[in-house]
């Protein structure tokens, strides 16, 4: 039996309590001022924190969540699964400034979530041999460059784009809707077991969990907040695909769309997002990298500015957090520097004008 003074024991509880998901999670521990903390808050203050009622109060203060949270522990630490909590330094700095990011992730793996150049490709379950062919070209034209690829573990263009980076070299991470006791589809469980020893397989559900279908657009969510850049191979006009594109347009994130022909089913969606705006037209993975600049030489880390000696407070705590060597995400800025985006907008503009600070695509930004 494990010690209820255990923090992970706390993360994992919190995150079980029922009706409780990252927002309330993220309101109760900044309320509480801690994870622990959450657990020995009165009934009557638990209620005054938003989104906390009566019953949700009850829940927490009956600590029934700990128990199934220890046989948690426990199946984690039996398979060598790891644990990603939002307050954590290793939890994806790209969801840091997603609303609806889960709080807690399991992950087996050893890629790195927070590597400068992620891409995520997806697409139809079924996709045609032209589809399957533009998917490996994609991955192998990549496979030079220092990028993580991300996808859902599904047949088709996903488990395509996997077995390709695997295939290459590339690490590769896949998304899952249902927990590390259920890998699906069961068929993929071989390819699974070799990317979490060279990529990693990522999750937001506990041990015991199906792949309902009401799990699947939450898994794509996370498709579309982890990556950069979304590519679409194949896609009818409606289907998971889409609904990720859409999140990663929402998120900010640049989308790009392989054209198909004129007529055919899983040609339609693509077709539609580069038609209507949605996604840019893309027919190479060079022409990726090159819209993405992750094949751009970068500056040099000794070039040094005197109009540093002009930057005020603000300006030289965010050159600080800029790296001359790496392009540095947006995310992180927001999560190192306590601002709201109009005043992030207009402080990485000023830098801009004052030549200190480059503006990259994909909501990159390098220190020159």
């Amino acid at each position: 039996m494990h010690s209820y003074n255990d923090d992970l024991l706390y993360k994992i509880a919190l995150t079980q309590i029922p009706s409780v998901g990252g927002v309330t999670t993220r309101n109760l521990v900044s309320y509480c001022g801690g994870v622990e903390a959450v657990f020995r808050e009165t009934r009557s203050n638990l209620q005054r924190i938003p989104g906390v009622g009566p019953l949700l109060a009850d829940s927490i203060v009956a600590k029934n969540s700990l128990a199934s949270a220890e046989a948690e522990l426990d199946f984690i630490r039996e398979h060598g699964i790891g644990v990603l909590f939002y307050l954590d330094d290793e939890f994806p700095v790209r969801l840091q400034r997603i609303k609806d990011a889960p709080a807690l992730m399991y992950y087996k793996g050893t890629a790195d979530l927070n590597t400068h150049q992620v891409i995520s490709i997806v697409g139809t379950r079924k996709p045609s041999s032209y589809g399957k062919m533009q998917c490996e070209k994609l991955v192998d034209s990549l496979s030079s460059m220092d990028v993580l690829v991300i996808s859902g573990l599904a047949y088709g263009i996903d488990i395509t784009a996997h077995r390709k980076s695997l295939n290459v070299g590339l690490s590769t991470v896949g998304i899952m809707g249902s927990s590390f006791d259920h890998i699906y589809p069961a068929m993929h469980r071989n390819t699974a077991n070799e990317m979490m020893q060279k990529g990693g397989i990522l999750t937001e559900f506990g041990r015991g969990t199906l792949p309902d279908r009401e799990h699947f657009p939450m898994r794509n969510r996370l498709i579309a907040g982890l990556c950069d850049a979304l590519v679409v191979v194949e896609s009818d006009i409606k289907g998971g695909s889409m609904i990720t594109a859409d999140l990663a347009n929402g998120y900010h994130k640049d989308v790009f769309a392989i054209p198909g022909r004129v007529g055919d089913r899983y040609s339609k969606g693509c077709n539609y997002l580069i038609k209507s705006d949605r996604a840019h037209l893309l027919e190479s993975g060079e022409e990726l990298a090159e819209m993405m600049q992750w094949t751009a030489n970068l500056p040099d880390k000794g070039i040094q500015r005197s109009i540093f000696q002009d930057l005020n407070d603000q300006e030289l705590k965010l050159c600080e957090v800029l790296n001359c060597n790496e392009p540095v995400s947006i995310d992180k800025l927001y999560k190192e520097i306590n601002l709201t985006a109009s005043e992030m907008a207009s402080l990485l503009l000023e830098l801009e004008f004052k030549g200190v600070v480059k503006s990259l695509p994909g909501k990159l930004y390098l220190k020159v």
